[in-house]
């Protein structure tokens, strides 16, 4: 995975159709608690053994970053929630997809425009992308994340110390707040 400036439409690293609005709380139906919502009925993300095994092939973690990086951030919280429980909520991987989850929280916050909750999810996501970095040492190669680490903290870093400058309250139904996108290289 890289970090890339968006200049273009974000790329798509799976063929998952993107729901109609990105949740919100208070604008939008909750997604699987209203029957009005997009995913109401559906079961939650599953992960099979396979993708913990291999995280290139994880479609979990993939939609995840499609849902991310087109600013679906509630959305992406739950794809990435149901790969850090898979995970065991313990380890480096699991601390790294925390770290994405409390990133996509933070993008929530920003939706609802709320600069304190923007600061504290994105403070925790950098403390976790650091730590996860320093204790990586090729456990996370298969995420292909080479210098991505640095890159998240210092992205996470960004956003807690201006938490204003991501504060998008649009009524839109879908909008990316982050000047950043996740790829895969």
């Amino acid at each position: 995975m890289a970090f890339v400036q968006p200049s273009f439409s974000p790329p798509r690293c799976t063929s998952e159709p993107l729901p109609p609005y990105a949740y919100t709380p208070g604008r939008f139906p909750h997604p699987v608690r209203d029957p009005q919502g997009h995913s109401f009925g559906r079961p939650p993300p599953s992960v099979s053994p396979t993708e913990l095994a291999d995280w290139r092939t994880s479609r979990v973690y993939r939609v995840g970053v499609d849902l991310f990086n087109h600013g679906y951030y509630w959305e992406a919280h739950e794809a990435w929630e149901a790969l850090w429980n898979a995970l065991g909520r313990r380890g480096v991987e699991a601390d790294f997809v925390k770290g994405l989850i409390k990133l996509a929280a933070a993008g929530v916050k920003a939706r609802e425009g709320r600069a304190e909750g923007v600061a504290r999810h994105a403070r925790r996501a950098e403390a976790l992308f650091r730590a996860t970095g320093g204790r990586a040492a090729g456990r996370l190669a298969c995420l292909r994340c080479d210098g991505a680490m640095t890159n998240l903290s210092a992205a996470a870093y960004e956003i807690a110390q201006q938490p204003q400058s991501v504060l998008n309250d649009d009524a839109a139904p879908v909008v990316r707040v982050f000047p950043f996108v996740l790829v895969f290289v």
